[in-house]
């Protein structure tokens, strides 16, 4: 039996179509209504922050950063993060992460939002932030809205709307 090696590499633009059938399987139609779609939509997200898995050269799990504001602060909208199911609970959504959390760190971001769930993202550094200091564009719950500080006290003085950098 022939073993495919798993690889990880930065995303390439022949690896859109692969990635859109993850996100549609993993998220359905519904996605498009989603807060933080809307702000993807206003843009392009950064191909230099984002990661895909690679079984055999076929994409197996994808996540992107998108540059945004949040009132008038830069920072990265993390998502979407999505591994198809017969991959999933391997470590690879985590691998992904640790991937992009450290090229955003390194590239001098010193801030990344999400809306996710704490459990899984906490140890990635996220936490919940306060109630109605950062606005979505669309209802969000906000025990799911969570923010990841590169820098001491970067969230400090930040609230507003998110919106795409491009459209800030």
């Amino acid at each position: 039996m022939l073993q495919l090696e798993l690889t990880y590499a930065q995303e390439d633009p022949a690896h859109d179509l692969e990635i859109e059938a993850i996100n549609r399987e993993a998220f359905g139609p519904g996605r498009f209504t989603r807060a933080a779609y809307r702000i993807r939509e206003g843009g392009p997200h950064d191909r230099s922050l984002s990661f895909v898995a690679l079984q055999g050269g076929i994409v197996i799990g994808s996540v992107r950063m998108t540059h945004v504001r949040i009132g008038a602060t830069p920072a990265l909208l993390l998502g979407p993060l999505a591994v198809r199911p017969e991959w999933k609970n391997r470590g690879i959504g985590r691998a992904l992460m640790r991937m992009a959390m450290e090229a955003a760190r390194l590239a001098g971001h010193r801030l990344v939002v999400l809306v996710g769930d704490e459990p899984y993202y906490g140890p990635f550094g996220f936490r919940k932030v306060e109630p109605g200091r950062i606005l979505m564009p669309a209802s969000v719950d906000p025990n799911r809205l969570l923010a990841c500080e590169f820098t001491p006290r970067a969230l400090e003085n930040v609230s507003g709307l998110v919106r795409h950098a491009d459209r800030a």
